[in-house]
């Protein structure tokens, strides 16, 4: 599976792995107008395999999405749990997390930070707004590991 199957589609985003940048070809061409690019790697000639092989089983990459909200997420690259040593197990899986994942245009940190503090206080003035906005309840704490693995199941059928 390539890089670019777990990223967002149509987001501004980059993968930093070790002291390379991953990125879209459409972005790395927008950072080369401004800055040298011999470091960027065109995500759709990277697979995950990869990744996993140049950083190792304990190695960390750092996905930055919507880079002007300022959103990082630190991936750790796990070995398999030895439970699961006589299985196949489809690659990549995530084996956990924590946390739902932010509203899209919400904001970035400061904005994510502020509409949890909104929703949580039934007399705030933007109360139902935000509610109405987020389309009914939303759990901050919800992280659906079994969700999150049967997407990228999904995208490991799909032609490239």
């Amino acid at each position: 599976m390539k890089l670019s199957k777990i990223s967002a589609a149509n987001c501004t985003h980059e993968f930093h792995v070790g002291a390379g940048v991953v990125a879209p070809d459409w972005w790395i061409q927008e950072v080369g107008l401004d800055s040298d690019t011999d470091n960027y790697r065109d995500e759709r000639r990277v697979s995950v395999a990869a990744v996993v092989a140049e950083l190792g089983f304990g190695g960390e990459l750092e996905y930055r999405y919507d880079m002007g909200d300022g959103w990082r997420h630190r991936v750790v690259i796990e070995s398999t749990p030895a439970q699961w040593s006589t299985c196949e197990l489809p690659l990549p899986t995530c084996v956990a997390g924590e946390n739902a994942c932010p509203p899209d245009d919400v904001g970035g940190p400061h904005g994510y930070a502020s509409f949890l503090e909104i929703i949580a206080d039934r007399d705030h003035e933007q109360h139902e707004d935000m509610i109405r906005w987020i389309g009914g309840v939303f759990d901050p704490k919800g992280f659906d590991l079994n969700r999150l693995n049967r997407e990228w199941k999904g995208t490991r059928k799909r032609k490239p």
